[in-house]
């Protein structure tokens, strides 16, 4: 069958129809909104489902400078027999002074369609002072989103680590302190590791949120926060690295403890305003909304009803307490409470309450309403929320008649007096007698009683043998080498599978160290192809295993100049290395 132009532009446009349907939209989104005076935040303008006809511009920000970076990136997907267009633009935003800075929205009107884009936030800080001489390597930034709080006011701090492009993480960072005086530290959580440049050099920003409560008024600190790094650093000095000289086969590096220290954020806390301040405020303090349902509404005097109360928003959601109610002609129970957080910090959520209440008489026509007051401290304002009164209808006790039951044609004579008590029962019957084993004579009872003494042996056993390994170096040595071993023959296995011969021949090696070292009884990091000839336990060796041992050793070196490439190779070196294992296991020194 020959496809004419006229069927192409035909299946064309049935592709693309799917795609017709979809909302096109724009939107703007920095990948940091705080940075240092002299860095540079990273700006993505995206298009979705629509194609601009040249490439957008942002106006004059007095205090910025943005310049297009990089665009456009066109993306086209495909899912569920449904395709979306995507263009964006990169732009870099650099500040010329530190402070608060709104990127306002684009506006664009493309094929008929208006587009707009939501205004964003930078905020631009002083870049702190350097006078650690580890600040080359590393340093850390916290950042406070505003400088004046309320007192019970939530706020979410930004933390940024900073350890220089080239370098490498040896082990995740710690946070060794964080002192604050006014804030209570709730959680810290970390996020997505991003670049950043820092003056004329580039640097891995680690980025981690920290939840503050503010908890009194007046001056208040956070900070100096200390974060603990162990970095791996390149360096050219091969007797400093004899020891890491395996992190690389071509880079040789040391590793490098360093401690990183914010500088002290200050801030003002205000009391909470007196004037228009409600009578039933409780001290919730945030942004809030309110629900509520009572039920059943048809009721007996002395029928429970259910009252639930459901207060969402974001704020300190712990302090947020059910407000003193009215309960006249009520009888009351306890509440009960019960708090959903949506966020990781748990400022934002539901907190219900339920109060189980009963009307005492029937002069009650209605649950009365609910009130609920808060402060908001974007606006400085108390708020008062509001329920209506729900309807309540209240029967008396005992107006429910009893039921009738029917008579039948053989009933009693009117005269005859009904019998209220049936006799007592002159014949019981005949009697059985019953046999009850006792507990000594009962399996389970005998079973249940040695379980103690298994107990006590086992524990004795297992303290036995904690003592034993305690007092054994040795023993404990073999015991973390075999793991070790075990956990590098998997590792070997996957970077031969990978084709990973650098990582593959510096695990390698690190396995030949280690198991020699636990057998030889000596420091693994001092253990050299030397050794196979100079060890007086390894000169009894066969010489097949001695012979083995050079091979891994020569592999392992003349892997810098001449890497070993391909799978099968690899795997080849991996079947030796574990057939050596065997042999070596079996020497003892």
């Amino acid at each position: 069958m020959r496809f004419t132009p006229t069927v192409w532009i035909a299946l064309l446009a049935a592709a693309l129809l799917p795609c017709a349907s979809l909302a096109a939209s724009l939107t703007a989104s920095l990948d940091r909104d705080t940075i240092a005076l002299g860095e540079t935040a990273t700006l993505t303008l995206k298009f979705e489902d629509v194609q601009p006809s040249g490439t957008p511009n942002f106006p004059k920000i007095d205090g910025l400078d943005i310049q297009l970076s990089g665009g456009p990136f066109i993306q086209t997907l495909i899912e569920n027999n449904h395709s979306s267009f995507n263009e964006s633009f990169s732009y870099s935003v650099s500040a010329q002074h530190a402070g608060e800075f709104t990127i306002p929205g684009l506006t664009a009107s493309i094929n008929g369609q208006q587009l707009s884009s939501a205004p964003v936030k930078l905020t631009v800080i002083k870049p702190a002072a350097g006078n650690n001489p580890d600040s080359q390597f590393g340093f850390a930034r916290l950042v406070l989103p505003k400088k004046q709080f309320y007192a019970g006011e939530t706020v979410v701090a930004d933390l940024q680590l900073f350890y220089r492009q080239g370098t490498q993480l040896g082990r995740q960072p710690q946070i060794a302190g964080t002192p604050a005086d006014g804030f209570t530290v709730g959680k810290i959580n970390g996020e997505n590791q991003t670049s950043a440049q820092v003056g004329n050099a580039m640097y891995n920003v680690i980025p981690a949120k920290i939840a503050l409560t503010v908890n009194k008024t007046g001056h208040v600190q956070f900070g100096p926060v200390t974060v603990n790094m162990t970095l791996l650093i390149q360096t050219q000095n091969r007797q400093e690295d004899q020891g890491f000289d395996l992190f690389g086969m071509f880079v040789r590096r040391v590793q490098k403890d360093i401690s990183v220290t914010t500088e002290t954020l200050d801030a003002q806390s205000l009391p909470l305003p007196e004037d228009n301040k409600p009578a039933n405020f409780s001290g919730a303090i945030g942004q809030f909304e309110i629900a509520s349902s009572a039920g059943p509404n048809n009721v007996t005097v002395g029928d429970p009803v259910t009252v639930r109360l459901q207060i969402s928003g974001h704020g300190a959601m712990d302090a947020v307490t059910l407000p003193d109610q009215t309960w006249q002609n009520f009888k009351t129970y306890p509440v009960t409470t019960k708090l959903e957080t949506t966020d990781q910090f748990g400022f934002q959520g539901t907190k219900t309450f339920e109060q189980i209440v009963s009307p005492l008489n029937t002069d009650v026509h209605e649950i009365p309403a609910l009130n609920f007051s808060y402060f908001d401290p974007q606006d400085g304002k108390y708020h008062t929320l509001t329920q209506a009164a729900v309807p309540l209808t209240v029967k008396p006790a005992g107006a429910t008649p009893l039921p009738q039951i029917a008579a039948t044609k053989n009933s009693a004579a009117e005269n005859q007096t009904p019998q209220d008590i049936l006799p007592i029962k002159t014949d019981l019957g005949a009697l059985q007698q019953e046999t009850v084993k006792p507990l000594v004579a009962r399996p389970v009872f005998l079973a249940m009683q040695s379980l103690p003494v298994l107990a006590f042996l086992g524990a004795f056993v297992w303290r036995k043998r904690t003592d034993n390994l305690a007092n054994n170096p040795r023993l404990r040595r073999q015991r973390a080498v075999a793991a070790l071993v075990a956990a590098g023959m998997a590792d070997l296995k996957k970077f031969a599978a990978a084709n990973q011969p650098d990582e593959f021949f510096a695990t390698l090696f690190r396995l030949l160290q280690e198991q020699l070292g636990e057998r030889l009884d000596c420091p693994a990091s001092a253990i050299t192809e030397n050794v196979v000839d100079e060890h007086p336990v390894l000169r009894t060796a066969s010489d097949a295993t001695r012979t083995a041992l050079r091979e891994q050793f020569q592999l392992c070196n003349q892997a810098r100049y001449a890497p070993v490439r391909g799978t099968s190779e690899l795997n080849s070196v991996a079947a030796q290395f574990e057939k050596l294992l065997g042999e070596l296991q079996k020497t003892k020194s």
